[in-house]
Protein backbone atom coordinates (compact mmCIF):
# COMPACT_ATOMS: atom_id res chain seq x y z
CA UNK A 1 0.00 0.00 0.00
CA UNK A 2 2.94 2.35 0.85
CA UNK A 3 4.58 1.77 -2.64
CA UNK A 4 1.40 2.56 -4.33
CA UNK A 5 1.01 5.87 -2.21
CA UNK A 6 -0.61 8.69 -4.96
CA UNK A 7 -2.15 12.46 -4.26
CA UNK A 8 -5.85 11.58 -3.75
CA UNK A 9 -8.02 13.19 -5.85
CA UNK A 10 -10.90 12.09 -4.10
CA UNK A 11 -10.21 13.78 -0.81
CA UNK A 12 -9.31 17.45 -0.21
CA UNK A 13 -8.32 18.75 3.26
CA UNK A 14 -10.10 21.72 4.35
CA UNK A 15 -8.11 25.08 3.54
CA UNK A 16 -7.75 27.20 6.69
CA UNK A 17 -4.62 28.34 6.82
CA UNK A 18 -3.29 31.62 5.23
CA UNK A 19 0.17 30.82 5.80
CA UNK A 20 2.80 28.18 5.67
CA UNK A 21 1.71 24.80 7.92
CA UNK A 22 4.76 23.63 9.91
CA UNK A 23 3.63 20.64 11.64
CA UNK A 24 1.01 17.81 11.99
CA UNK A 25 -0.11 15.32 13.97
CA UNK A 26 -2.98 12.97 14.11
CA UNK A 27 -3.68 11.25 17.46
CA UNK A 28 -3.19 8.05 18.88
CA UNK A 29 -6.42 6.79 20.27
CA UNK A 30 -8.50 6.49 17.04
CA UNK A 31 -6.51 7.84 14.15
CA UNK A 32 -9.27 10.18 13.20
CA UNK A 33 -8.48 14.01 14.17
CA UNK A 34 -5.28 15.78 13.37
CA UNK A 35 -4.25 18.84 14.19
CA UNK A 36 -2.02 21.34 12.03
CA UNK A 37 0.15 24.27 13.18
CA UNK A 38 0.60 27.65 10.83
CA UNK A 39 3.39 30.16 10.50
CA UNK A 40 0.70 32.83 11.53
CA UNK A 41 0.32 30.59 14.44
CA UNK A 42 -2.83 29.42 14.41
CA UNK A 43 -3.79 26.22 14.89
CA UNK A 44 -6.88 23.55 13.27
CA UNK A 45 -8.21 20.37 14.24
CA UNK A 46 -9.51 18.01 11.65
CA UNK A 47 -11.81 15.35 11.45
CA UNK A 48 -10.28 12.99 8.69
CA UNK A 49 -13.33 10.54 8.43
CA UNK A 50 -15.59 10.07 6.01
CA UNK A 51 -18.68 11.18 7.27
CA UNK A 52 -20.75 11.85 4.01
CA UNK A 53 -19.36 8.32 2.86
CA UNK A 54 -19.39 10.00 -0.54
CA UNK A 55 -16.61 8.61 -2.93
CA UNK A 56 -15.25 12.48 -3.12
CA UNK A 57 -15.10 14.44 0.05
CA UNK A 58 -13.28 16.85 1.92
CA UNK A 59 -11.90 16.72 5.83
CA UNK A 60 -13.38 19.03 7.70
CA UNK A 61 -12.04 21.56 10.32
CA UNK A 62 -13.81 20.98 13.45
CA UNK A 63 -12.66 24.28 15.20
CA UNK A 64 -9.31 26.43 15.47
CA UNK A 65 -7.36 28.84 17.06
CA UNK A 66 -7.75 31.64 14.55
CA UNK A 67 -6.05 35.10 14.90
CA UNK A 68 -8.81 36.38 16.69
CA UNK A 69 -8.29 34.07 19.96
CA UNK A 70 -7.39 35.54 22.41
CA UNK A 71 -4.84 32.68 23.48
CA UNK A 72 -3.57 32.40 19.83
CA UNK A 73 0.35 32.15 19.51
CA UNK A 74 1.96 35.15 19.13
CA UNK A 75 4.43 33.54 16.20
CA UNK A 76 4.96 30.47 14.01
CA UNK A 77 3.32 27.37 16.00
CA UNK A 78 6.36 24.88 15.11
CA UNK A 79 5.17 22.11 17.05
CA UNK A 80 1.72 20.29 17.76
CA UNK A 81 1.19 17.30 19.42
CA UNK A 82 -2.28 15.29 20.70
CA UNK A 83 -2.04 13.86 24.28
CA UNK A 84 -0.39 10.41 23.52
CA UNK A 85 -3.25 9.00 25.93
CA UNK A 86 -6.59 10.73 24.62
CA UNK A 87 -7.74 13.11 22.75
CA UNK A 88 -9.18 15.79 25.54
CA UNK A 89 -5.37 17.61 25.31
CA UNK A 90 -3.21 18.58 22.84
CA UNK A 91 -0.10 20.39 23.32
CA UNK A 92 1.89 23.58 20.99
CA UNK A 93 5.01 24.80 20.46
CA UNK A 94 6.24 29.18 18.97
CA UNK A 95 8.29 30.51 17.90
CA UNK A 96 6.81 33.10 20.66
CA UNK A 97 8.96 31.41 23.42
CA UNK A 98 5.74 29.38 25.07
CA UNK A 99 4.43 25.77 25.18
CA UNK A 100 0.34 26.00 25.51
CA UNK A 101 -1.39 22.77 27.06
CA UNK A 102 -4.93 23.18 25.63
CA UNK A 103 -8.25 21.23 26.60
CA UNK A 104 -9.58 20.15 22.92
CA UNK A 105 -13.28 20.69 24.49
CA UNK A 106 -13.35 24.20 25.13
CA UNK A 107 -9.86 25.52 22.94
CA UNK A 108 -8.49 27.13 26.33
CA UNK A 109 -5.03 26.54 27.34
CA UNK A 110 -4.71 24.82 30.72
CA UNK A 111 -1.06 25.50 31.46
CA UNK A 112 1.31 27.60 29.45
CA UNK A 113 5.28 26.99 29.78
CA UNK A 114 7.66 30.65 29.21
CA UNK A 115 10.83 30.08 27.62
CA UNK A 116 13.99 32.16 27.43
CA UNK A 117 14.28 31.65 23.70
CA UNK A 118 12.02 30.63 20.67
CA UNK A 119 11.32 26.69 21.04
CA UNK A 120 11.78 24.70 18.22
CA UNK A 121 10.24 21.26 18.90
CA UNK A 122 8.86 19.42 22.08
CA UNK A 123 7.34 16.02 22.39
CA UNK A 124 5.47 14.17 24.94
CA UNK A 125 6.48 9.92 25.06
CA UNK A 126 3.85 7.93 23.65
CA UNK A 127 4.80 5.12 26.22
CA UNK A 128 4.94 6.88 29.65
CA UNK A 129 2.86 5.49 32.71
CA UNK A 130 5.55 6.87 35.38
CA UNK A 131 6.09 10.24 34.16
CA UNK A 132 4.27 13.16 31.97
CA UNK A 133 7.28 15.20 30.99
CA UNK A 134 7.77 17.16 27.69
CA UNK A 135 10.77 17.49 26.46
CA UNK A 136 11.78 20.79 25.13
CA UNK A 137 14.26 21.88 22.47
CA UNK A 138 14.97 25.91 22.45
CA UNK A 139 17.30 28.32 21.20
CA UNK A 140 19.33 27.72 24.71
CA UNK A 141 21.45 24.30 24.61
CA UNK A 142 19.64 23.64 27.69
CA UNK A 143 16.91 20.58 26.99
CA UNK A 144 14.17 21.60 29.20
CA UNK A 145 11.44 19.06 30.80
CA UNK A 146 8.13 20.22 31.85
CA UNK A 147 5.98 18.18 34.32
CA UNK A 148 2.44 18.34 33.43
CA UNK A 149 1.39 17.14 36.89
CA UNK A 150 3.29 19.98 38.51
CA UNK A 151 2.94 22.62 35.84
CA UNK A 152 7.43 23.29 36.38
CA UNK A 153 9.89 23.20 34.48
CA UNK A 154 11.50 20.33 36.84
CA UNK A 155 14.57 19.53 34.99
CA UNK A 156 17.29 20.73 32.69
CA UNK A 157 19.61 18.67 30.95
CA UNK A 158 22.88 20.10 30.21
CA UNK A 159 25.39 19.01 26.99
CA UNK A 160 25.03 20.83 24.05
CA UNK A 161 26.29 23.82 22.77
CA UNK A 162 23.86 25.13 20.48
CA UNK A 163 20.31 25.89 19.92
CA UNK A 164 18.39 22.18 20.18
CA UNK A 165 16.37 21.63 17.06
CA UNK A 166 14.70 18.01 17.51
CA UNK A 167 13.47 15.97 20.58
CA UNK A 168 11.83 12.65 20.53
CA UNK A 169 11.25 10.43 23.54
CA UNK A 170 12.03 6.22 22.44
CA UNK A 171 8.44 4.76 22.29
CA UNK A 172 10.45 1.79 23.33
CA UNK A 173 12.22 3.37 26.94
CA UNK A 174 9.75 5.74 28.59
CA UNK A 175 13.05 7.56 30.21
CA UNK A 176 15.40 7.31 27.24
CA UNK A 177 15.16 10.26 24.85
CA UNK A 178 16.95 12.07 22.05
CA UNK A 179 17.89 15.60 21.55
CA UNK A 180 19.78 17.23 18.00
CA UNK A 181 21.13 20.45 17.76
CA UNK A 182 22.96 22.73 15.79
CA UNK A 183 25.85 21.70 17.58
CA UNK A 184 26.12 18.56 15.27
CA UNK A 185 25.39 16.56 17.82
CA UNK A 186 22.74 13.79 18.89
CA UNK A 187 22.33 12.73 22.38
CA UNK A 188 21.00 9.82 24.12
CA UNK A 189 19.48 10.22 27.47
CA UNK A 190 18.19 8.95 30.25
CA UNK A 191 16.61 11.59 32.14
CA UNK A 192 16.34 9.51 35.54
CA UNK A 193 20.13 10.22 35.73
CA UNK A 194 21.02 13.33 36.58
CA UNK A 195 25.38 12.95 35.59
CA UNK A 196 24.73 13.64 31.99
CA UNK A 197 24.19 11.78 28.71
CA UNK A 198 24.14 8.24 27.85
CA UNK A 199 25.85 8.42 25.17
CA UNK A 200 26.63 10.98 22.04
CA UNK A 201 26.46 9.54 18.90
CA UNK A 202 29.29 8.87 16.50
CA UNK A 203 29.39 8.85 12.52
CA UNK A 204 32.55 7.44 12.59
CA UNK A 205 31.69 4.83 15.12
CA UNK A 206 34.99 6.33 17.34
CA UNK A 207 37.36 4.99 14.04
CA UNK A 208 38.33 8.63 13.32
CA UNK A 209 41.10 10.23 14.88
CA UNK A 210 40.91 12.44 17.88
CA UNK A 211 43.71 14.91 16.09
CA UNK A 212 41.46 14.92 12.93
CA UNK A 213 39.81 18.42 11.78
CA UNK A 214 36.54 17.46 12.71
CA UNK A 215 34.97 17.71 16.21
CA UNK A 216 34.88 14.29 18.17
CA UNK A 217 31.27 12.29 18.54
CA UNK A 218 29.15 14.20 15.74
CA UNK A 219 26.48 12.73 14.27
CA UNK A 220 26.60 15.37 11.00
CA UNK A 221 28.36 17.85 9.47
CA UNK A 222 26.10 20.49 9.83
CA UNK A 223 23.31 21.45 11.84
CA UNK A 224 21.24 18.66 12.88
CA UNK A 225 17.45 19.41 13.02
CA UNK A 226 15.37 16.34 12.45
CA UNK A 227 14.90 12.95 14.35
CA UNK A 228 12.81 9.87 14.23
CA UNK A 229 12.64 6.85 16.29
CA UNK A 230 11.22 3.49 14.19
CA UNK A 231 8.18 2.46 15.54
CA UNK A 232 10.21 -0.72 17.71
CA UNK A 233 12.36 1.85 19.42
CA UNK A 234 15.35 0.03 18.04
CA UNK A 235 16.73 2.55 15.48
CA UNK A 236 17.00 6.55 15.60
CA UNK A 237 16.94 8.07 12.23
CA UNK A 238 18.85 11.88 12.16
CA UNK A 239 18.74 14.65 9.62
CA UNK A 240 20.86 17.10 9.17
CA UNK A 241 22.21 20.25 6.88
CA UNK A 242 25.24 18.56 5.40
CA UNK A 243 22.43 16.95 3.13
CA UNK A 244 22.74 13.64 4.65
CA UNK A 245 20.45 10.86 6.55
CA UNK A 246 22.00 8.20 8.95
CA UNK A 247 20.48 5.42 10.52
CA UNK A 248 21.59 4.73 14.25
CA UNK A 249 21.13 1.27 16.61
CA UNK A 250 19.47 2.56 19.19
CA UNK A 251 20.88 0.51 22.27
CA UNK A 252 24.55 0.53 21.22
CA UNK A 253 24.47 4.29 19.53
CA UNK A 254 26.02 2.66 16.24
CA UNK A 255 25.39 4.18 12.73
CA UNK A 256 24.10 1.41 10.96
CA UNK A 257 26.09 3.00 7.78
CA UNK A 258 22.87 3.02 5.39
CA UNK A 259 23.41 5.45 2.59
CA UNK A 260 20.22 7.15 1.51
CA UNK A 261 22.58 9.28 -0.91
CA UNK A 262 21.74 13.05 -1.04
CA UNK A 263 18.67 14.13 0.76
CA UNK A 264 18.46 17.64 0.42
CA UNK A 265 17.59 19.79 3.63
CA UNK A 266 18.41 23.47 3.50
CA UNK A 267 15.84 23.92 6.78
CA UNK A 268 17.10 26.70 8.91
CA UNK A 269 14.92 24.93 11.68
CA UNK A 270 13.33 21.43 12.59
CA UNK A 271 12.42 18.79 10.21
CA UNK A 272 9.42 17.07 10.55
CA UNK A 273 9.14 13.88 8.71
CA UNK A 274 7.93 10.36 9.47
CA UNK A 275 8.12 6.82 8.85
CA UNK A 276 5.49 4.01 8.36
CA UNK A 277 3.85 2.24 11.10
CA UNK A 278 2.83 -1.61 9.94
CA UNK A 279 5.38 -2.15 6.74
CA UNK A 280 7.47 -4.70 6.27
CA UNK A 281 10.28 -3.43 5.85
CA UNK A 282 9.38 0.58 6.64
CA UNK A 283 10.20 2.74 4.82
CA UNK A 284 10.80 6.79 6.00
CA UNK A 285 8.66 9.85 4.32
CA UNK A 286 10.75 13.30 4.18
CA UNK A 287 10.10 16.79 3.02
CA UNK A 288 12.59 17.05 -0.04
CA UNK A 289 12.00 20.59 -1.40
CA UNK A 290 8.30 20.70 -2.81
CA UNK A 291 8.03 16.80 -2.65
CA UNK A 292 8.54 14.09 0.05
CA UNK A 293 10.50 11.33 -0.86
CA UNK A 294 10.19 7.59 0.68
CA UNK A 295 13.45 5.92 1.02
CA UNK A 296 12.74 2.28 2.56
CA UNK A 297 14.98 2.57 5.88
CA UNK A 298 17.36 -0.61 6.03
CA UNK A 299 18.72 -0.39 2.60
CA UNK A 300 18.40 3.07 1.71
CA UNK A 301 16.25 3.09 -1.37
CA UNK A 302 14.75 6.13 -2.55
CA UNK A 303 11.52 4.39 -3.73
CA UNK A 304 9.40 7.21 -5.28
CA UNK A 305 9.41 11.06 -4.69
CA UNK A 306 6.05 12.08 -3.93
CA UNK A 307 4.84 15.80 -6.06
CA UNK A 308 1.51 17.49 -5.60
CA UNK A 309 3.18 20.92 -3.75
CA UNK A 310 3.81 23.94 -5.27
CA UNK A 311 6.72 25.52 -2.35
CA UNK A 312 8.69 23.90 0.47
CA UNK A 313 7.42 21.04 2.19
CA UNK A 314 8.08 21.02 5.99
CA UNK A 315 6.10 18.42 7.41
CA UNK A 316 4.54 14.96 7.15
CA UNK A 317 2.57 12.79 9.18
CA UNK A 318 1.59 9.14 8.68
CA UNK A 319 -1.90 7.37 9.19
CA UNK A 320 -1.10 4.12 9.94
CA UNK A 321 -4.38 2.90 9.77
CA UNK A 322 -4.91 3.00 6.74
CA UNK A 323 -1.52 3.28 5.65
CA UNK A 324 -2.26 7.30 4.42
CA UNK A 325 0.39 10.33 4.49
CA UNK A 326 -0.61 13.64 5.55
CA UNK A 327 1.95 16.37 4.10
CA UNK A 328 1.72 20.23 4.83
CA UNK A 329 4.07 22.62 3.04
CA UNK A 330 4.49 26.34 2.54
CA UNK A 331 1.63 26.98 -0.08
CA UNK A 332 -0.79 26.54 2.71
CA UNK A 333 -2.23 22.93 1.70
CA UNK A 334 -2.61 20.21 3.67
CA UNK A 335 -2.55 17.08 0.97
CA UNK A 336 -3.79 13.84 1.61
CA UNK A 337 -1.85 10.58 -0.27
CA UNK A 338 -3.48 7.37 0.24
CA UNK A 339 -2.48 3.80 -1.89
CA UNK A 340 -3.97 3.75 -5.11
CA UNK A 341 -6.67 1.27 -5.57
CA UNK A 342 -5.77 -1.77 -8.24
CA UNK A 343 -8.17 -3.36 -9.97
CA UNK A 344 -8.51 -6.91 -8.93
CA UNK A 345 -6.86 -9.05 -10.85
CA UNK A 346 -7.94 -12.99 -11.69
CA UNK A 347 -5.59 -15.58 -9.74
CA UNK A 348 -3.82 -16.86 -12.09
CA UNK A 349 -2.27 -13.62 -13.54
CA UNK A 350 -1.71 -11.98 -10.18
CA UNK A 351 0.90 -15.15 -9.45
CA UNK A 352 3.17 -14.31 -12.61
CA UNK A 353 2.67 -10.52 -11.73
CA UNK A 354 3.63 -11.12 -8.42
CA UNK A 355 6.79 -13.30 -9.37
CA UNK A 356 7.89 -10.62 -12.22
CA UNK A 357 7.04 -7.46 -9.16
CA UNK A 358 9.89 -9.70 -6.89
CA UNK A 359 12.57 -8.55 -9.61
CA UNK A 360 11.57 -5.26 -10.50
CA UNK A 361 11.25 -3.32 -7.07
CA UNK A 362 13.53 -4.26 -4.72
CA UNK A 363 11.11 -3.25 -1.60
CA UNK A 364 8.96 -6.52 -2.45
CA UNK A 365 11.85 -8.56 -1.52
CA UNK A 366 11.88 -10.46 1.19
CA UNK A 367 15.19 -10.78 3.03
CA UNK A 368 14.29 -13.98 4.82
CA UNK A 369 16.36 -16.34 4.22
CA UNK A 370 16.25 -20.12 5.86
CA UNK A 371 18.31 -22.51 7.07
CA UNK A 372 17.88 -24.98 4.23
CA UNK A 373 19.37 -22.07 2.17
CA UNK A 374 22.99 -21.99 3.36
CA UNK A 375 22.78 -25.63 3.29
Amino acid sequence: RVLSLELNKDRDVERIHGSGVNTLDIELVEGRYMLSGGSDGVIVLYDLENLSRKPSYTCKALCSVGRSHPDVHKFSVETVQWYPHDTGMFTSSSFDKTLKIWDTNTLQPADVFHFEGTVYSHHMSPVATKHCLIAVGTRSPKVQLCDLKSGSCSHILQGHRQEVLAVSWSPRHEYVLATASADSRVKLWDVRRASGCLTTLDQHNGEKSKASSEAANTAHNGRVNGLCYTNDGLHLLSVGTDDRMRLWNSSTGENTLVNYGKVCNESRKGLKFTISCGCSPEFAFVPYGSTIAVYTIFTGELITMLRGHYNTVDCCVFQPNFQELYSGSKDCNILSWIPALREPVPDDISEKVMNSQQHLNPAYEDAWSSSDDEG
